[in-house]
C-alpha cells in the first residue's frame, strides 16, 4: 500500500471512530451537535488520531479499540482551533478552508461547541472498552496533561497571547511552541505508546520521537504561514506578522529555521531505531509533517 493510500484509509479510520463518538446533528440540542460536527468533519488531516493509532501498532502488543482513544485528540484539537478562531483571540473567520465556527454559528455557540468537544473527549476515554482501569487513567491523564496549562497547549496559547507585546527570544519561542503545538503531538504518539502496552524504553523512545515531530511541525507551520497563500493553507495567510507573534522566522530566519526543521527530522528518525521495520510508517509520517505544503 502507498504511503497517500495509507494516510487515506487511517483517515477513513479516525473520521469512522469520530461519527460513532459524536452526536448525530438530530441529536436535541440540534445546533450544538451540528456546531461540533460542523469544525470535526471540515476537512482535517487526522495527524494526531494517526500518530497516535500508528505508535500503537509500533509497540503492536493491543491495538483492538485504539482508534477510539485516537479520536480523543482531534476532540481536544478541534476545540482548541474553534476557541483561537473566536475574535477575542486570533480573531479568524476562515479555517480548512471554510467559514470558522463563530461566523456560522456566532460566538456563543462556538464557544459551547469548543467546551462540548473538550469535555466529550474525557468521556470517551473513561469509556474505553477492553482495557484496565490504569491504563484509562493513564491515558485520560495523558491527554489532559498534554491540554493543561502547566506546559501543555494551554500553557503556550497563554505564552503565546503574551508574547505578542514581549521582544522575540529563543527562549521564549521555545517555551511558546513546546506546549502550544508540541505538547499535544507528543501526547499523541505517547497515548498510542500506552494504549499499545510499551516498555519504559519503548515509550522513552517514542516520546522522543513525538517530541521532534511537535516542534517540526510548529516550525514549518510558521514557515507556511510566510510563504504559502490563504487558498493553499486553508486559512488566513499572514496571521503571525500581522498579530506580531513570535515566530521561528522572525528568531532565526527562514533558511536556518529550515535547516533546524530539518535537524528535528532526524531526530525523530533516530529514535525509532530501537523498532526497526514496525516504525516504517512513523518515519513516513515524520517525513510528510516536515516537507508538506499546507
Amino acid at each position: 500500500m502507498s504511503f497517500s493510500q495509507y494516510l487515506a484509509e487511517q483517515q477513513a479510520i479516525a473520521d469512522g471512530a469520530l461519527d460513532r463518538v459524536v452526536p448525530g446533528e438530530a441529536q436535541s440540542p440540534e445546533t450544538i451537535h451540528k456546531a461540533m460536527r460542523y469544525s470535526l468533519f471540515a476537512g482535517g488531516k487526522r495527524v494526531r488520531p494517526i500518530l497516535c493509532m500508528e505508535a500503537c501498532r509500533t509497540v503492536g502488543r493491543r491495538v483492538e479499540g485504539v482508534e477510539f482513544a485516537a479520536a480523543t485528540l482531534e476532540l481536544i484539537h478541534t476545540y482548541s482551533l474553534i476557541h483561537d478562531d473566536l475574535p477575542a483571540l486570533d480573531n479568524d473567520d476562515l479555517r480548512r478552508g471554510r467559514p470558522t465556527n463563530h461566523v456560522v454559528f456566532g460566538e456563543a455557540m462556538a464557544i459551547l461547541a469548543g467546551d462540548s468537544l473538550l469535555t466529550l473527549a474525557f468521556q470517551v476515554l473513561a469509556q474505553l472498552k477492553g482495557l484496565d482501569a490504569a491504563v484509562r487513567c493513564a491515558l485520560i491523564e495523558e491527554l489532559s496533561v498534554a491540554a493543561g496549562t502547566v506546559e501543555g497547549m494551554i500553557a503556550g496559547q497563554v505564552r503565546d497571547i503574551e508574547g505578542e507585546k514581549a521582544e522575540p527570544t529563543a527562549e521564549r519561542l521555545d517555551a511558546i511552541h513546546r506546549a502550544k503545538t508540541g505538547a499535544l503531538l507528543r501526547g499523541s504518539v505517547r497515548m498510542g505508546a500506552l494504549y499499545g502496552g510499551a516498555t519504559d524504553e519503548e515509550l522513552a523512545a517514542l516520546t522522543t520521537y513525538g517530541e521532534a515531530i511537535g516542534l517540526a511541525f510548529q516550525i514549518v507551520d510558521d514557515i507556511l504561514d510566510i510563504e504559502q497563500s490563504s487558498e493553499q493553507l486553508g486559512k488566513t495567510a499572514g496571521k503571525d506578522a500581522a498579530q506580531h507573534k513570535i515566530t521561528f522566522p522572525v528568531v532565526y530566519g527562514l533558511e536556518r529555521s529550515k535547516a533546524m526543521a530539518a535537524e528535528q527530522l532526524a531526530k525523530a528518525h533516530s529514535s525509532l531505531e530501537m523498532f526497526g521495520e514496525r516504525a516504517a510508517r512513523l518515519r513516513q509520517l515524520a517525513d510528510k509533517i516536515v516537507h508538506r505544503d499546507a
